[in-house]
Order: C-alpha cells, then structure tokens, then sequence
C-alpha cells in the first residue's frame, strides 16, 4: 500500500477527535430527559429535530403550538425536546416536545404555586364536572363552579382565550393540577370594590344602569361595583314586582342608604329622592273620617287599600261586613275596586293604618234593635238547625236564635227540635237584641202563656187547686195524664189513684177517660207537677164533714156523705136542689142526734152500709 493510500483511508488525527467526541456525546444523551434539539427541517406537519444522535427525530407541529394558536416554528430553531428513546425500530430518535414542555412547566407551576403567584393557561376542552386548561404544556382541570363568580351559561366566549387562574392544588405524582378562574376575577373585583366604595358615601346620590332583575329587587352597576335596589325601595306605594319599575339596562337615578364596609354591599334607593307621604298622616286622615282608596292587594286576612300614592291601609277581614263572617275577602270586594272606607286607627311610627268597610254601611243589628222592642213578634225562614237551637232568618241578612229551653214549655228542648225543619217559616218573640254582641235571642214559647202561671183558664197553678185530666198512658206504676185546662202533663202514681187500696188499680182506667184531682206539688224550676185522686177524695171528704156535720153532732160520716151526694145529684136543676137542700137540712139535724163514729174504719163502715141501703 502506497503512503497515498495509507492517507486516505485513515482520517487525520483531528477529524478523529471530532468523531470521539461526537460519539461521547450521544452516549451522554439519556433516554426519559429533556435534551436540546434543532429543528433542521419542516415536512408537511412534521418538524425534524437533530438532538445529536445518529439519526434526527420527528416531532409533530401541533405540539409546538399553544392551545387556539398556530404554531411559530421555523428551520433553525433551538428547541427543548423530551427523549423518550434513543432509536425505534425504524432507527429514528423518538422525541417529544410536549412532554419537554410538561415537564419544564410542572417545574415552573411548582415553584408558582409555593409562591401563591397567578398563572396563565387556556380552556381548551369541556370534561364531566368542568374545563380542562392548558398550562403551557400541562394540563389542569378548571371545575364549573370556578369559572366565574355567577354561574354562566355560555362558556364559548372564554374558550381558547389566554387569561390568568390561581393554582388550589397539585399533586406531580398522579399528574393532577386544579385551578380557578374564579378566585382571580374575585380578588380583582374585591380590590376595584374597595377602591370604588372608598369614594362613596351614604346619603349620596348617583346614576347607575339596571344589571338584573329579581323577585326581590334589582342590582345596579354603579360604575364596577353592583348595589341592590329593593323591592321596598323602588317607591313609597306598594310594588308588586320590580320590573313595574325599573328594566335591564335602564339608566335610574339612586340614593346610597347604606354601605356595609366588612362585606361591601351597597342598599340603594329611589323613594328616598321623594318626599314621605307618611309625614303628619294623622292630621291628613282623622279616626272616624271616610275616604275612598283603590283596593291594591287582597290577602286571606284582609284588603290593602291605597288612598294616596305611597299610603296604603288594610281592611281587616273582620271589619269587612256586618253579617258575613269567616269568608275570604275576595268575596266581598275585588282587586282595583274603588271602595269608601272610614279610618279606625293610624300608627305613624309602624306605619300602619286600620279600615273598616263596613262602618260606612248600615248596622242591621243597631236598625233591628231600634225597629224591635223586647215582646214583640216578628215572623222569618228557618235558616240553619243545631245542638243548641234554631237560627231564625231576620231583615237585614241577620239571623236569631231560639235556644232549646225557649222552644216549648212542656216539651225538653231535643224533643221540640224534632218538631222543626230547615226552611219553615216561624213566629217568634223577642227576648233581647244586643247590637254590640250582634246577638239576637228569641222565643217561640213564649208566644203562648206559660202553664205554670197560667192556662186557659187564667188561673194560676199552685198546690191544692183542683183540675180536670186525662189519662194518655196506663203504666205498671201509675197512669199518666193531661191537665185539659193547661198544657201541663202529669204522673199519678198508683198510691195517689185512690183512698181506697184496692181501688189502687191502674188498669181501672182507660186511655182517654177524664177524671178530677188535686195538684200536690208544683215546681217551676223543674217544670214538673203533680196530682192526685187521693188527695182530692180526702179534701172533698173534709169539705163535707165541715159543711154537713160537726163533732157535737153525732151524725155518721155515711150520713154526711149521703147528705153531700144528694146534694150534688140535685145540683142538675133548682128544684131538685131546693128538695135536696131540705133533705140535707134534715140529715143534718139527724146528724146532730147520732152518735159519731169513732174511728175512720167505723166511718168507712158506716157508710159501707148507708151504700147498701141505698
């Protein structure tokens, strides 16, 4: 071999050392790190990247770019590739740009995060429960209730936009990062708020535009800081909803109420701007006076009525009609009705002001009082039956009532109830009208005359005086019985049927027979009377003893009673009457020579056998 040949194929001593320390360093280059590349070529979407090793690595566009942007590479760009192996199977270098980015990104946010500093990403995708964001390379979850500080329905306006988020947590060993966009946009609120509401002052008035509109109120932006206007002050007269005053995007003129420096909301106001309508509303509407109000609110307890803009006063439900009670207002009166009302009471402090309605009409109780003395009759329509009476349809829609005990004088008030029925037409008295009770007691037994003081007869009942009955029902122990002179009933036990015991029979007489007796006991409290046979014979027995014989006399008691029967057998006509008056002369003179009996039993003995003769 030539020295030519020898120079040839052996390289010089430095293109050897350039060799050595190429080859050193691609052993240095370690798989799984981070490694400086040069991108030496750009093929359709696919960057080549010479990192030094024998061959270069393919690396896609996409990962050069930043989520919502295009990608900035250009030919002779250095850049940080992640080497995942030295050579595939196709004896290519296996690079990453993503990954080089997680991984300088992972490092970065560590170090932000231990600082409590602001980073920058992207939302680039929706997930169950949120948003992913790209952190320059990593990737973070944005959960839904983070990404503002009121929930929002179109999150399309913040996709793919740059914008900063506040780390809450990492963990680099299961690759998980959590951010919130929230927390930023609150602490950038919470400083422009204290700067704002440093330069306002209760009291003050301002211009601000409608921002939203709820049941409650509205918020108003002042300027980058929001204030409620509520529903109470929106204006002095009662407002429904707010949208009756004010809509979104109004500009509206407010008052600054009341400024909370620890929470920094805003109480704003519009009425304040007016004069109060409650201002000397006493002097304006006296008690007693009448006015007329538009009726504006109907509730179960009563009606609001306004007289004024900005004074309202309720109509209690009780205070709405004399004569219909537990109804609901909306059967009396109807929203937007023009109604007189008389003031009954104002309170300024509470602001509260009490109507009647139904003063302006007539009472019906006062003009019934005033129209019916107590006793006098008046005529009307059964309207309703209970436990403790009737209700009586009177003028005016007004009702009386006849209680049990004023139903009957004989009768127990169940009883005499049964005798009545929803409708009929009825007479009754007047016991008492009291207008202030709105109560008004009838009677219907008092249309007739009480039997205990007096029945057709006009005669008073009391013990001893004598009636007529008859029987209406034949017991076991007594016989019970009508009095035909007053509506009376009675019970004649069995002892009290006769003197004699064994005529001391209630089967001896017959429904419907009449008979005479004598009253024993009569009790007004109790209404119950009672009679007896017995004690009739006795008293008769006694009349005749002291008409027609005398101790000193020595006539028998059969003689006697002989004398006193003639005596009433000729009482049919006035001659027969003259015969039997002699007679009765003479058995009295006979009398007066007889011997009198000694004992009730030869009395009765005797007059067993006067009988006998006869």
């Amino acid at each position: 071999m030539t020295e030519a040949q020898t120079s040839i194929s052996q390289p010089s001593r430095d293109e050897f050392a350039a060799l050595l320390e190429e080859s050193l360093t691609g052993a240095a280059l370690v798989e799984g790190s981070v490694v400086k590349g040069t991108v030496v070529s750009i093929e359709k979407d696919v960057a080549i990247i010479d990192v030094g090793l024998k061959t270069e690595g393919r690396v896609p566009l996409k990962e050069f770019g930043v989520a919502g942007a295009p990608s900035k590479l250009a030919v002779g760009d250095d850049v940080d590739v992640y080497l995942e192996r030295v050579e595939n199977a196709a004896g290519e270098a296996v690079l990453s740009r993503e990954k080089a980015r997680r991984e300088e990104s992972w490092v970065r946010l560590e170090e932000k995060y231990k600082a409590g500093e602001k980073v920058e990403g992207v939302i680039f995708n929706r997930v169950k429960g949120g948003f992913t964001v790209d952190l320059d390379g990593a990737v973070a979850f944005l959960p839904g209730s983070q990404v503002d500080i009121r929930p929002i329905r179109d999150v399309g306006p913040l996709m793919n936009t740059p914008q900063p988020f506040q780390i809450l947590k990492m963990d680099r060993r299961r690759g998980n990062i959590v951010v919130s966009r929230r927390s930023v946009l609150e602490e950038t609120r919470a400083e422009k708020r204290g700067e704002i509401v440093a330069r306002l002052q209760e009291g003050q008035v301002i211009d601000g535009v409608v921002k939203n509109i709820t049941d409650y109120g509205a918020f108003i932006d002042l300027g980058g800081i929001d204030g409620l206007l509520h529903v109470t002050d929106m204006a002095w007269r009662r407002v429904n909803h707010p949208s009756e005053i004010v809509n979104v995007g109004d500009t509206v003129k407010v008052q600054i109420i009341r400024i909370n420096p620890d929470t920094q909301r805003i109480s704003l106001g519009i009425k304040q701007l007016e004069a109060d309508p409650w201002e000397g509303i006493a002097a304006k509407y006296p008690v007693d006076a009448r006015f007329t109000g538009m009726v504006t609110n109907i509730t179960d307890y009563g009606a609001f009525v306004e007289l004024e803009p900005g004074v309202e006063g309720l109509i209690h439900v009780s205070e709405m009609s004399w004569t219909k009670k537990n109804i609901h207002p909306g059967k009396i009166i109807s929203t937007s009705q023009e109604v007189e009302v008389q003031i009954l009471e104002v309170d300024p402090d509470k602001r509260r002001i009490s109507l009647g309605l139904k003063q302006t009409q007539e009472n019906p109780w006062v003009a019934f009082a005033a129209a019916h003395e107590p006793g006098s009759v008046i005529e009307g329509q059964i309207r309703n039956i209970t436990e403790f009476g009737l209700f009586v349809g009177l003028d005016g829609s007004i009702d009386g009532m006849v209680h049990l005990s004023d139903l009957d004088w004989s009768k127990s008030g169940e009883e005499a109830l049964k005798d009545y029925k929803k409708g009929d037409t009825v007479q009754a008295v007047v016991l008492e009208a009291d207008s202030e009770k709105e109560r008004i007691s009838l009677g219907i037994k008092q249309l007739s005359a009480d039997p205990f003081e007096g029945g057709a007869s006009s005669e008073k009942l009391a013990k001893g005086a004598r009636v007529t009955c008859e029987v209406t029902a034949v017991k076991d122990n007594g016989i019970e019985a009508k009095l035909l002179d007053h509506d009376l009933t009675t019970f004649i036990r069995r002892s009290d049927l006769s003197r004699d015991r064994s005529e001391q029979r209630p089967d001896r007489f017959g429904v419907g027979e009449k008979f005479d007796a004598v009253v024993t006991q009569v009790d007004p409290k109790t209404r119950k009377l009672s009679a007896s046979i017995k004690a009739l014979e006795i008293a008769e027995e006694k009349e005749a003893v002291a008409q027609y014989g005398s101790t000193d006399s020595g006539a028998s008691l059969g003689d006697i009673l002989g004398a006193a029967l003639n005596k009433a057998k000729g009482s049919d006509d006035a001659k027969g009457s003259d015969d039997a008056k002699g007679s009765d002369d003479e058995a009295g003179d006979e009398d007066e020579a007889a011997a009198k009996p000694k004992s009730k039993r030869a009395a009765k003995a005797a007059a067993d056998g006067d009988a006998a003769e006869e």
